[in-house]
């Protein structure tokens, strides 16, 4: 597919700097742009290649001041990564779509499946499942008994849903991710440790993205919930009866415990790990590798270091932490000062 600056800045509702006929034909980085593509520049890092690029069309914010020349065609925008997203999605929307049911999948009779659907080679739709309109079920993926999925979700190879689980409407589920397996529920006893049923489900709302190898446990007893919007990375474990509010951000190989509740709009970035029950405010912003251990009750918190803390005390902690070298140095040489002044004064 072809398309000209003229027919992307009327979609994005651009300005065009340049030559409007300037066509490309695929997608590419600023810094290794070729002829017939179409980068975009949000971040200031990057702005020394918009002056080398070879790419044919280039989107950037409206705000960008040039300090050189380019021979690129700009397409100004109030937010080019935005607007690359939006070019991204209608590409993707042209693409040829599955459908159809692989004669080699097994999809139970008690089982409902909407119009539009496809459902590759190997996978399983279970006793008494719902299955939305255009939903897209990629081979090897199991879909429990009593299961419900909402229109036009993706389920990638090797998903898999346990039973009783409900996933919304415009969801993507990456592959291998597991839906619904038992939450870490054990008593301890004379004997060892007793298994303690859970018998819950896990609740994922609309329009949500799970990313690969992702564990979400069912509930013990309820329900654990994903609401609106929320994304999370590869590699992340979300364990029973944790709540998760509107959009909010997981990042990849961070671990929730059980019965945390996590507000709206969070950033927990990678590698963070949030003991169970605990309640994390709106809006918090939680830092790589942090150990949230308590609960955060204000709003817009950010925190940092493990245990974690609030950000500004933690960078003055950093940099104390760095200087304790010298700090233990100064120290060794004051006490030497003052073994030296206590045995001039005794003599």
């Amino acid at each position: 597919m072809e398309f000209t600056a003229q027919i992307i800045a009327d979609f994005l509702k651009g300005e065009i700097i340049g030559n409007p006929d300037e066509c490309v034909n695929t997608i590419c980085r600023i810094e290794e742009g070729s002829k017939g593509g179409l980068a975009f520049l949000s971040n200031p890092k990057y702005e020394k290649y918009l002056y080398t690029t070879q790419a044919s069309i280039v989107l950037v914010n409206k705000d960008l001041e040039l300090s050189e020349a380019v021979s690129c065609t700009l397409i100004r925008v109030a937010d080019a990564y935005q607007s690359f997203a939006s070019l991204l999605n209608l590409y993707q929307s042209q693409l040829p779509q599955k459908k159809g049911v692989a004669a080699n999948s097994t999809v139970e009779t008690s089982a409902k499946v909407g119009e539009g659907c496809y459902i590759g080679a190997y996978a399983y739709i279970g006793e008494n499942a719902v299955i939305g309109n255009n939903v897209k079920i990629y081979p090897q993926v199991y879909v429990g008994d009593s299961v419900v999925v909402g229109d036009n979700t993706t389920l990638y190879p090797g998903v898999k849903i346990y039973q009783d689980c409900k996933v919304g409407k415009n969801c993507i589920l990456h592959a291998s991710s597991v839906v619904g397996s038992d939450g870490f529920g054990f008593a301890p006893g004379e004997a060892g440790y007793q298994k303690i049923p859970q018998i819950g489900n896990v609740i994922i709302e609309d329009d949500v993205e799970i990313g690969s190898n992702v564990s979400i446990d069912r509930a013990a007893i309820g329900s654990t919930i994903l609401h609106k919007g929320t994304k999370v990375d590869n590699l992340v474990q979300i364990a029973h009866n944790v709540e998760i509010g509107e959009h909010t951000v997981v990042v990849a190989q961070s671990g929730i415990a059980g019965s945390t509740k996590v507000g709206k709009q969070v950033t927990i970035a990678a590698q963070a790990g949030l003991v169970g029950h605990i309640t994390i405010a709106d809006k918090t912003i939680i830092g790589a590798q942090a150990g949230v251990s308590n609960s955060v009750r204000t709003e817009g918190s950010v925190l940092l270091g493990s245990p974690a803390y609030d950000m500004k005390e933690t960078k003055k902690s950093m940099i104390i932490y760095r200087k304790l070298p010298e700090l233990y140095s100064k120290i060794n040489l004051l006490e030497k000062e003052l073994e030296a002044l206590k045995k001039q004064i005794g003599e």
